[in-house]
């Protein structure tokens, strides 16, 4: 047979065992509560590195025209893909075209083209397209119905009424390669198809003499 025996502690050491318990708890507890944090996703990447920068850009183009008459082209090539243009000029041309391909999803495409000049003659210049997109879906949102009752104030009816709202849930910048080609093809089109400017003709033949000379030239008899 074991005997138990009672353990007894020295004077003071009773007091403070249940506070050094307390601290061992509390420092395991702490340790472990990042892990607890709800909707934190240990496998996901800590970070989003963005992959720019790269030496060949789908975003620019050189083209054998003037500024203005590239920044011309790329307004007519977006009017031509159903954009609503709400600023154009000589440098900066920017459209907005709306898609719903679901009843509950929305999308906004914002294109951007920026015309910048190569030399000084005008005759090279760069093209800088850019997409952003953004997406829509439709909430429902409830509104309770209340009718003012003179003298009792506001009464709420047994009713409600259910109202759509567009709510933004993410914009991204297109990185989609052949949608900028198709842009860019259809750009070409139409720097081609606008008219060069025509240089002054040369005049031909000698110029008209003036009076004092055509005087001075000597006849013919008829």
């Amino acid at each position: 047979m074991f005997a138990l025996r009672r353990l007894r502690l020295p004077a003071g050491s009773a007091a403070r065992l249940p506070l050094a318990i307390a601290c061992c708890l509390l420092a395991a507890g702490c340790a472990r509560i990042p892990d607890a944090v709800p909707g934190l996703d240990r496998s996901a990447p800590t970070g989003f590195t963005p992959n720019d920068f790269d030496t060949s850009s789908m975003h620019v183009r050189e083209a054998l025209a003037p500024q203005d008459r590239a920044c011309e082209a790329a307004r007519r090539a977006l009017l031509s893909q159903g954009y609503v243009v709400h600023s154009a000029s000589a440098e900066l041309v920017s459209g907005r075209k709306y898609y719903q391909p679901h009843p509950d999803n929305h999308y906004a495409v914002e294109m951007r083209v920026v015309c910048a000049s190569e030399d000084g003659d005008g005759v090279r210049t760069s093209i800088y397209a850019s997409a952003v997109q953004d997406r829509y879906v439709i909430k429902k949102v409830n509104n309770s119905a209340s009718l003012g009752v003179g003298g009792l104030g506001s009464v709420s009816l047994p009713f409600s009424a259910t109202d759509d709202t567009l709510v933004k849930v993410g914009s991204e910048t297109i990185s989609d390669a052949p949608f900028y080609e198709r842009f860019f093809q259809l750009f070409e089109r139409y720097v081609a198809l606008q008219p060069v400017p025509a240089l002054s003709a040369a005049p031909t033949g000698a110029p008209p003499l003036p009076l004092q000379e055509r005087e001075a030239v000597p006849r013919s008899p008829s």
